[in-house]
Parts: C-alpha cells; structure tokens; sequence
C-alpha cells in the first residue's frame, strides 16, 4: 500500500516491530546519534532498527516542537524493505519494475497540503532553520549540526526538469545553510553551474520528513534530466502529491514535515565542514555553496528527519547498496546490451560508492572487459576497483572475490588502470591540482577481469549427493546448527572429462586399485627412454 507521508510510513515500522520508540529527553547535539551508531557498531544487520525520539532537547536547552526519527530508511535490510512497501526478498524486483514505469507527481490544493500548516516568510524567520532539531552526525568533531536527510528539490534553469538530491547542509544561521554538493558531476552541481553562467541564482527548496521512496529517489544515480519525483512515485506504488512552493517556480511535496525553501548563491561560496564522511574519515573544510532560506513551511509537531551516514556500515551505505545495486545490473544488462551480467553488488565497507563486483554467467568473449569498462564509465566520480567474476562466485561474499581474485586472475594479464576519473570524498588523494579535473591524475581506477578463461578442474570439495547425505547425518547426530557458504559441495568445471568422472566413481565404490593399474601402464622412463 503506498504511504501518504512519514507518519504513516512511521506506523509501518511499528507494525513489523521495527521502530525503537524513546520518550526520555535525549540531547540532539551529543547524545542522539551516539545512540543510534552503536547498533550499527554492535549488532549484527538483521537486529538494527529505527529509533524516534519525541522528547529531543540541545545544548542551549532549546524547547522543541519537533521529535526526531533516524535510521528508519536503511538500518537493515528489514527497515530499508519496509520502506518500500514489500519484503526483503522483493526488494530487487520492486527497484527493477519502478526503473521503467515512473508515475509523474500528481498536484494538489493548498489546503490538502499538510506542509502548508504553519507558513513563515524572510524576513520575518524568527529562529528559522534553528527551530528545528538538526543533528550533530559526529559529535566532538563535527563543527555544527546538519540536515542529513534533507531532498534538495531544484530546477534546470534552462528548461525546468526537476532535480531531487540528497546532500548535506551545514546549519550556519537561522536563514543559512551550506550546501555541499562534492563533485560536479552531482546534478545540483551542474544545474548551479547552468544559472552562474545565466547569471541568476538557482532557486529550490530542501525537504526534510517526506515519504520513504522520495529520499529513495533521491539517493539514487539516475541520468540527468531523468525526474525523481516520477522514480519516486513508482518506488511507493503512487504519485506523490505535490503543491506549489511560496517562493519560487516549483513544486514541494504535499505531506512532507519540512520545506526550507530558498536561492542557493551563485556569485559566492564560503568556507564548509568538516564533516564526517562515508569514507570513514572526516572531509576537510573547503569552499562550497549557500542556500539562503526565503521561507519556511511545516506540519504541526514536525518530525524532523536524519540518516546515519560516516563511517560504514551506516543507513546511507545500506540505501545505497539496495539501489546501486539495481541501477548499476540495469544499466550493464540493459542500456549497455551485456545479457551474460548477471548481478552486481557494492560494498558497505567501501562505501558503496569505490567497489563494483559483476558476476557474469558463462560471458562471451570480451564480455567481461565490456562490463567493466561499461560498469567505469557510468558515472565519472563513483568506482576504485571494478572486478568482473563467474557464476559460481558471490559478488557479495568477500571469501569468494578473494578466492576469485586468487585464483582466477593474473595481474600483468587481467587486470588494467584508467585515469580521469573525478576524486569522490577519497582522502588518499591528497589536496593538490592534481585533484582537480580534467588533469585526471590524482584519481583512477582499477579493472580486475577475475572470469576464468581457460578450462579449470573441478571445486575441491566433495560432490553434492556426499554433502548432501553428510547434511542429514550432522542433522540426526544433533551437532550444532549450520549455516553453510557457498560453495558448500564441489561441482565440475570446463577441464573435467569423462575419464576423471569414471576414475571418481571407481574411487568411491572402493576400486581405485583399477585406476592404479591403469596409471601404471602410463609409466615413463625419466631418462627420457621408451
């Protein structure tokens, strides 16, 4: 069923016993987060849940009108499927059938707009942004609270299409926020690049507390121009309701908690961060861009939304993966015409944005070569290491690439560097011109082709119907409960003839003399005599 906002959604969670409710008053600028990140430091994924805390306080004791939910978008695979509306098993399907059935957002009256509850307009902000309980993501660290989870709803200044994205925004005034946008190659980025050339400012609007499927969308790497409202809508299973900001041409979600509406400065930057990145490491303070807020609207009691981001594992790594994963399969699979890509994992360690693993089912020739340099080149900023491996190899199990990359591999023959890629929050590249595109040379990737390309003997465990017996007598023994890998049996490969298959089968009835006797017949002479 779709969700008609975040209080619904909210109930969802409850319902599947996935939300943490705190009543007792938490400090949002030391305590709140703390909390949270100890789960994902301390329980394993499938025990992570959301956390709403409605009694939130600060460090100038300031008397909030807004209670705070985090971690209720990807703590767990459990949260991040419930978000969609479907089951854990259903995720994949559910991203690849809204890829290509977007439904446009539906407009709506003023007055069905929940958002539209409480209107405030510059000059007259009062506390403005500071009103609301943004989070100190790395407390000790960390120079100001931030808007984590806030969409970023902008415009194309040349011919309107919507952008949705999610970047962080420093908290700096009452009417001012940062805007870091990293790269750019982000969309905001080049929309902004658009009207500094034009010479206007970009108008847009940050939207904190909407439904589930809008940060989704937003979160994902689509192409320019592709509108998320459209992704975000097929994500929840219906339009999303839209109605007109206050202050510029453009349209807000209707039921979401918080719209900051407001230009973002194209005639200047200042200074921004650190900040706590995916990377595991605090990004540096550098000159970004400023969102200067002309309006502020919100429902009564707002809840106030963040996401659990910096070091990995974390919910963005975990809303990321879920939709990397898709996108990338889609893209090599359908837009790049490889039919042998089977899957296509990331890595919450590495972010989910500097590993890529293809898995390909018996690729043609020059396939795997195909799909990484295809997987390379999808976006300039995201992917270190691309590695291509067979079927039979796990893209998510780092046992199986490192048996593959062991094994199935040689680095002067399968493996191959590119330069020009864009610097992505790596702090291996140090500050220099050389970060700087298009000289490219601070940041490059590596293609790893780990498919086997000639005959292999078979996996060296024993066969199926063996492992399969041993499962039932472990069983009926009472011995500990299994929780197997794959591979768990041994299975032939390409090199395996008919003649290995008859010598195993005399081996296990207990007439391996007969191959014994046979060997012995194939005697050579070590001087090389006949």
């Amino acid at each position: 069923m779709p969700y008609q906002d975040l209080r619904e959604y909210i109930d969802e969670l409850s319902r599947r016993d996935l939300l943490q409710v705190i009543d007792e008053p938490m400090n949002k600028d030391t305590e709140l987060v703390p909390l949270v990140r100890l789960q994902f430091r301390g329980l394993p994924e499938p025990q992570r849940k959301a956390f709403w805390f409605r009694n939130v306080t600060d460090s100038r004791n300031y008397n909030f009108d807004s209670s705070v939910v985090l971690g209720a978008l990807g703590s767990s695979r459990a949260v991040y499927a419930a978000a969609l509306g479907v089951e854990e098993d259903g995720i994949g399907a559910h991203w690849a059938h809204a890829q290509g059935n977007h439904l446009p957002p539906k407009i709506v009256d003023k007055d069905q707009a929940p958002v539209k509850q409480n209107i405030i307009r510059a000059p007259d902000l009062g506390d403005g942004v500071g009103m609301f309980p943004h989070l100190i993501s790395t407390p000790g660290f960390d120079p100001a609270p931030y808007i984590t989870a806030g969409a970023w709803v902008t415009r194309d200044p040349e011919n309107g299409d919507y952008n949705l994205g999610i970047y962080r925004g420093m908290i700096k005034a009452p009417d001012r926020i940062g805007c870091a946008t990293d790269v750019p190659t982000q969309h905001l980025a080049i929309q902004w690049d658009k009207a500094r050339r034009m010479g206007k400012h970009l108008e847009g609007a940050i939207i904190i507390g909407g439904i589930p499927a809008l940060l989704m969308a937003a979160a994902s790497k689509v192409p320019y121009g592709v509108d998320e409202y459209g992704l975000a809508g097929a994500l929840n299973g219906a339009p999303i309701d839209v109605v007109p900001a206050e202050t510029f041409d453009g349209m807000v979600p209707a039921g979401a908690e918080i719209v900051i509406e407001g230009r973002i400065r194209t005639d200047i930057l200042e200074p921004e961060a650190p900040f706590g990145e995916a990377s595991g490491y605090l990004g540096p303070r550098k000159m970004e861009k400023v969102f200067e807020v002309t309006a502020i609207t919100h429902r009564d009691q707002p809840i106030c939304q963040g996401i659990i981001s910096e070091y990995p594992p974390s919910e963005s790594s975990v809303i990321r993966k879920v939709a990397f994963d898709a996108i990338y399969l889609n893209h090599l699979k359908g837009a790049c015409n490889i039919p042998s890509v089977t899957k296509v994992a990331c890595h919450e360690m590495a972010s989910c944005n500097m590993m890529f693993v293809i898995q390909l089912d018996n690729p043609a020739i020059g396939q795997p070569w195909q799909a990484l340099r295809a997987a390379a080149a999808f976006d300039a900023s995201l992917g270190k290491i691309f590695i291509a491996v067979d079927s039979d190899v796990d893209p998510d199990s780092m046992d199986s690439i490192l048996w593959a990359l062991s094994y199935s591999m040689q680095p002067h023959r399968d493996a191959e560097i590119i330069r020009g890629k864009v610097p992505r929050l790596d702090p291996s590249i140090p500050p220099s011109p050389d970060e700087v595109y298009p000289d490219g040379q601070g940041a490059s990737a590596l293609l790893i082709n780990a498919c086997r390309e000639h005959p292999y003997l078979p996996v060296s465990l024993p066969r199926q119907d063996f492992m399969e017996d041993a499962i039932k007598r472990w069983e009926k023994m009472g011995l500990p409960e299994l929780n197997l890998q794959e591979p768990w049996h041994g299975y032939p490969l390409s090199a395996w003839t008919e003649e290995n298959a008859e010598e195993a089968i005399l081996a296990v009835t207990g007439r391996y003399f007969e191959t014994g006797e046979k060997l012995m017949g194939q005697r050579v002479k070590t001087d090389g005599s006949s």
